[in-house]
């Protein structure tokens, strides 16, 4: 390998034996690549579609600086890169005639890429979101809580998973990374989805996490029905599933908001969820 050279592979087992120590070493700031790598390592590239991923790091004196992955058709996803490591990814990707739907990073690296991106393959890139990362600072439940309780999602919540799962993607204008049924199943199955229903029994929210890798945990997703916003049922589900994640031993409880939906930025961080870094996400037409 080349010193100061991007090294692309799509073996996760090889990539995270060069690139684990780095990605461990700020796991709020790497919370995706961690937990869509260990997707990976534990499914294999069915969990996010038929093509294979992506998976690259660059190195320099022999040290990992940086990295990314990408499973098609999503966009690409890099840890922070300075404004000349995001240009040399660019032209490494564009000379192996590499087409990219888009990219999603923390800001800075977001536009270095985006205008990298646009000076070697003359894409224009167009933003298409901005979200918050959060980070768990005290827990602090309101003094009030919705009537009704949390419940774990099992076998005969599967359709309604499938149904909510598929109008959170639709809500975010995002591409299904998986499939809703394959994606329903595996959460039922490690515990991994929490309802809030009302006392009758009846669901009115849900808030997902991400399996424990380097002591973080992601709370997504978190999804109410338009019908049944505004009673506090997601608020009520995220302190269910924050509570279970930091009763599982999680030092790093976090998760992304839209930053265009203020309700949600303000709840989170009225129930003790602080700010760690914006992110920038670009389509490439």
């Amino acid at each position: 390998m080349r010193p100061d050279a991007w090294h692309l592979t799509d073996d996760v087992d090889q990539f995270l034996a060069r690139a684990g120590d780095f990605l461990h070493s700020r796991p709020a700031l790497h919370t995706l690549p961690l937990t869509v790598t260990e997707t990976l390592r534990t499914r294999g590239s069915d969990a996010y579609g038929a093509k294979a991923p992506v998976l690259g790091l660059l190195e320099r004196a022999g040290q990992v600086r940086a990295t990314f992955f990408r499973t098609p058709p999503q966009r690409l996803n890099p840890t922070p890169l300075t404004p000349e490591e995001a240009d040399t990814l660019a032209a490494h990707l564009a000379g192996l005639g590499r087409p990219l739907p888009g990219v999603m990073a923390d800001h800075d690296t977001a536009t270095a890429f985006a205008e990298a991106w646009q000076r070697h393959t003359g894409a224009t890139p167009t933003l298409h979101k901005r979200e918050r990362l959060y980070r768990l600072g005290r827990l602090t439940p309101p003094e009030r809580f919705p009537e009704g309780r949390g419940r774990i999602a099992g076998e005969q919540d599967r359709e309604q998973l499938m149904r909510w799962k598929r109008e959170f993607v639709a809500d975010i204008g995002g591409t299904p990374a998986e499939d809703s049924g394959s994606w329903a199943d595996t959460r039922i199955a490690h515990g991994r989805v929490t309802f809030w229903e009302t006392p009758d029994g009846t669901a009115v929210s849900m808030a997902g996490v991400t399996p424990m890798v380097a002591g973080q945990i992601r709370v997504t997703p978190v999804y109410t029905p338009a019908h049944l916003r505004g009673h506090g049922y997601a608020g009520a589900a995220t302190i269910e599933v924050s509570r279970a994640a930091l009763a599982a031993g999680a030092t790093e409880v976090l998760l992304f908001t839209d930053l265009s939906n203020p309700t949600s930025n303000s709840l989170y961080q009225r129930i003790g969820y602080r700010p760690v870094t914006d992110f920038t996400v670009y389509d490439f037409d």
